[in-house]
């Protein structure tokens, strides 16, 4: 069963209707009682912040997390002197724009911080 699949028949059950008729549950019914509704109520949020998660960790950039190599970092800085957009560069690495901003940032860093050696 797939997490839509499971995510719906425990809406309608919260709901109070018939995950297969869409039908009205019977006032009497266990599914009726207000403990039970709460707590199909959590099991609809829990399902649904889980389906977010799966969502998110699906539509990540194909590099996204793996570390960034010397060959990269060129390619980047080559990029960057030639204007290139941020969005184009982020498709050119496969990695989110907010990733290839986090590296600009490093390596920014990396040459203030080599130059202040070269200096003292």
């Amino acid at each position: 069963m797939e997490l839509q699949e499971a995510l719906e028949i425990v809406r309608r059950l919260a709901d109070g209707l018939h995950p297969a008729t869409g039908q009205s549950l019977p006032d009497d019914c266990l599914y009726q009682h207000p403990q039970a509704v709460r707590a199909l109520q959590h099991a609809v949020d829990a399902l649904e912040r889980q389906g977010r998660r799966h969502r998110a960790r699906n539509s990540m950039a194909p590099n996204s997390g793996k570390p960034w190599t010397d060959e990269e970092d060129v390619r980047l800085s080559e990029e960057l002197r030639r204007g290139a957009d941020l969005h184009e560069i982020a498709a050119v690495h496969c990695r989110r724009v907010g990733s290839i901003i986090a590296r600009i940032m490093r390596l920014r860093q990396r040459v203030v911080t080599e130059q202040g050696r070269k200096i003292a």
